[in-house]
């Protein structure tokens, strides 16, 4: 067997970490390490920083970061920025037409484990957003409030209040 070898690729002969972001659903831009620093940042306090860049000075601060979904919003001088990042691995993916957003789409929601259903919050034909809350389930004597992997329209319930449900067992079905 032989060892590895890195394929010879453009993207890959490249080792400096690229990415892209995205601002306000609006500018992209391209962002690698720079080994020539040409800024300064200081921690004012947590998730508060001072910038200086080119003799100007910059206050941001870091409102929201979801590492999962790869946002970041960032108040700099008072103005807020959405901003998303990809990576060279998601820019790759988007290239071969494997987004990460065509695989949140979801079939259906399972019970992450056993319990007793206590409230449905949803109906058939409801539309539904990814971390919105869709039901109460008991388990372990504690009430837990399940959240949409993803979007979706409900195609049918499977459960009813009141019904005891075991792990992985379907409790929802999607468009």
């Amino acid at each position: 067997m032989r060892p590895f070898a890195p394929l010879k690729r453009p993207f890959v002969t490249n080792h400096k970490k690229m990415y892209k972001a995205k601002i306000n659903q609006k500018k992209e831009i391209e962002i690698a390490p720079n080994p020539t620093k040409d800024w300064d940042i200081f921690e004012i306090k947590e998730n508060s920083f001072h910038i200086l860049q080119n003799n100007k000075s910059y206050k941001a601060e870091i409102v929201n970061a979801d590492i999962e979904e790869k946002t970041i919003t960032v108040k700099v001088n008072g103005n807020t920025y959405n901003i998303e990042v990809k990576d060279k691995m998601d820019l790759l993916l988007e290239k071969m037409g494997m987004s990460n957003q065509a695989s949140k789409k979801i079939k259906d929601i399972k019970a992450p484990m056993p319990g007793l259903v206590l409230e449905i919050k949803v109906a058939i034909g409801d539309e539904i957003k990814k971390g919105e809350s869709i039901l109460i389930l008991e388990a372990m004597k504690m009430e837990n409030s399940l959240k949409s992997p993803g979007d979706g329209i409900i195609k049918s319930i499977q459960i009813k209040k009141g019904e005891a449900v075991e792990k992985n067992q379907v409790l929802l079905v999607l468009e």
